[in-house]
């Protein structure tokens, strides 16, 4: 696979080489462009703040569908609290394809960086931006899980069920392994490819804690859990994603052994997570999809 190359056209604007052509095509070659720019579909939420924006479009020369971020004027209290998640003053944009690069380096799928780049007003972040490319041929779980999960359960279902669930446990595993704790891990934000391979978007929130590093693993279990339909995924499912979560544990319980005290612990503190997440949800009028 080729090295991406980032090239800066404008001031703190960076793109790779590669795309030069394709945004220039679209007239975007600076961040007054980008702010300005309106093409393409708005893909904005009713809990996204104020000062995001988010687009999707088509760029030509190579043809493929990109996704735009932006973030205008970020809350100093926002700011301030990134950097001390982040050790380092940096721009919204700019974290969002650091912690990429550095998870795609170690392994970890990622979406690919075309364009980003920011604005700084004296001590504070003034705007940022980031471009990725859309993750080809895959969709997020919370949208669709593969179709052995659907239909009459079969022998062969569940062994490709089981394979599944192993290999989405051992993806989390090795993120984690990264030191990185994602602080949104739901199933929105996990993509899953026609080709079997597991993708991690939406990394404006990842960080390395330097403290408290085991409570936020547990809080992106949690998630994971509260995410996971309890239409598709059993309580035996959810203890076979643990057991391969935890390699260690799995080889014990080949041998003879059972889930210790810090075993059950660790779960049960992820199950009252959920339960109060859900809590929230219901008082608030939303579906909980592990009890759905």
């Amino acid at each position: 696979m080729r090295k991406q190359k980032f090239i800066e056209i404008s001031k703190s604007c960076l793109l790779d080489s590669d795309y030069k052509a394709a945004f220039s095509e679209l007239g975007l070659a600076s961040i007054d462009a980008v702010f300005s720019f309106s093409a393409g579909r708005n893909l904005a939420k009713d809990n996204l703040a104020r000062y995001r924006t988010r687009l999707q479009f088509e760029i030509n020369l190579p043809a493929v569908t990109v996704s735009l971020k932006r973030y205008d004027k970020p809350p100093v209290l926002v700011q301030l609290r990134s950097w001390l998640s982040t050790h380092r003053r940096v721009s919204c944009g700019v974290f969002g394809f650091s912690a990429a690069s550095e998870l795609a380096a170690a392994g970890i799928n990622t979406p690919k960086t075309l364009f980003y780049g920011e604005q700084w007003e004296a001590f504070f972040e003034k705007r940022s931006f980031i471009i990725t490319e859309e993750i080809p041929n895959a969709e997020s779980l919370e949208r669709q899980l593969p179709d052995f999960f659907k239909g009459t359960t079969t022998v062969e279902k569940l062994k490709l069920r089981r394979s599944f669930i192993s290999q989405f446990a051992g993806f989390i595993r090795r993120f984690h392994d990264t030191n990185y704790r994602h602080r949104d891990l739901y199933f929105s934000h996990i993509f899953y490819s026609n080709d079997s391979d597991f993708y991690l978007i939406d990394l404006a929130r990842a960080f390395k804690p330097i403290v408290f590093s085991r409570r936020f693993r547990i809080k992106d279990i949690a998630q994971l859990y509260y995410s996971a339909p309890a239409k598709y995924f059993t309580r035996t499912d959810r203890l076979r994603f643990y057991l391969s979560y935890t390699p260690v544990l799995a080889f014990a319980r080949k041998h003879g052994g059972r889930l210790n005290r810090k075993d059950k612990a660790f779960i049960r503190r992820v199950m009252n997570k959920a339960r109060r997440m859900a809590r929230h949800d219901v008082k608030h009028g939303r579906s909980v999809p592990f009890e759905s």
